[in-house]
């Protein structure tokens, strides 16, 4: 199962910049111009996680492999890209294809890079994105209620669902507003998730400041602050610039002093992906051997069989049992063996929720 997180804004506001260093590569070409990224560039990042250290550190496998989560580099929006303008019918396209959105807006000022709507106000560029993703929603609703109403005519009682569905949706998004946010129904959540309606993703905004004001912000990024508080939303302060020349430190601790002399604590890619985490509502559980330790993401509320198909669609077929040690048990008790004779290791079955940081062994038919 892989997760992806879009990354999207108007142009020359540090997209590229931004994934070229979180994926630490020069796959995405920065450049003072719109669409320098013509297709969506994917980069996949290992999650950090001191967890699975510990692990490993206790049981010393020939392996140690993190997990991960994707992130794609979309080419940038203009005004009017839900009628086609620009790159717009690839940029939606390309929004509909990820699992959550990651807003990069402009929080600083630089008189040598130009801004396509000439003017560095963040809270406005997020109103452009948002309300092309608002119009194409409004065209894919309609087309849907009038290709569900000529089903249920006929007397279709999922039509008809969908009908009542994508008419309360219509009229929640001509008032604005995102469908993320609408209220729905236990029984509706199903038939929503089908609607493939780009509003409904869940919004992450990156405020990238200059780099004196990656610690703390600056009055720009405040209107981005408020605006998130009032919406919902996350709002994580970057500076690309910084994040570029991190990536470029191979050793951990010139990273650790680099950033700890501009009074950070971490990169701005933990704070992404930690807000990624929650954004989409993941967790981490493990498994552990001596020939390969290894970290793996669910969406909470998974059950085992759920998660054991991630790691093969065999184990989830054949499903039997999944033996399960919590992440503090296992520390505690120096591995499996100690935890097992401590009587901590639990034995689970098909309805168990796995829990961020559990260790599991799954047993299986084939």
């Amino acid at each position: 199962m892989g997760f992806k997180c879009g990354i999207v804004g108007l142009p020359n506001v540090g997209k590229s910049t931004l994934f070229n260093a979180l994926t630490s590569t020069a796959a995405a070409e920065a450049a003072n111009y719109p669409f320098c990224t013509i297709e969506p560039n994917v980069g996949q990042v290992a999650v950090p996680d001191e967890r699975l250290d510990k692990i490993a550190a206790i049981e010393k496998p020939e392996k140690v492999i993190p997990t991960q989560l994707g992130f794609v580099d979309i080419a940038g929006l203009v005004r009017g890209a839900s009628s086609g303008e620009g790159l717009g019918n690839k940029f939606l396209s390309h929004i509909r294809e990820v699992d959550a959105i990651v807003h990069v807006l402009r929080c600083f000022e630089d008189d040598e890079i130009t801004h396509v709507e000439g003017r560095v106000d963040p809270v406005a560029d997020a109103e452009v994105v948002e309300t092309e993703l608002l119009l194409a929603d409004l065209e894919s609703a309609e087309r849907q209620i009038t290709a569900a109403a000529k089903k249920a005519k006929g007397g279709d009682k999922e039509a008809i669902a969908r009908v009542t569905l994508l008419e309360r949706v219509f009229e929640y998004l001509k008032d604005g507003k995102p469908v993320r946010a609408m209220p729905l129904e236990s029984e509706e959540q199903k038939l929503f998730n089908q609607l493939g309606l780009l509003t409904a993703k869940p919004v992450l905004y990156a405020s990238n400041v200059d780099e004196a004001s990656a610690a703390s912000g600056n009055d720009i990024s405040a209107r981005v602050d408020r605006m998130a508080e009032e919406t919902g939303a996350a709002n994580v302060i970057i500076s690309a610039a910084i994040e570029a020349d991190v990536s470029e430190l191979s050793d951990p601790d010139e990273r650790v002093e680099f950033l700890s002399e501009l009074g950070l604590s971490e990169t701005g890619l933990a704070r992404i992906i930690r807000a990624g985490y929650g954004l989409l509502d993941l967790i981490t559980y493990f498994t552990a051997g001596p020939k390969e330790v290894r970290a793996w993401t669910v969406t909470r509320g998974t059950a085992a069989p759920g998660a054991a198909g991630v790691i093969h669609s065999d184990f989830e077929r054949g499903f039997i049992r999944a033996e399960t040690i919590s992440y503090n048990d296992f520390l505690a008790f120096k591995g499996e063996i100690g935890a097992r004779d401590s009587g901590k290791l639990r034995s689970e079955g098909k309805e168990y929720q796995v829990k961020d940081g559990d260790v599991l062994h799954f047993l299986f038919n084939t």
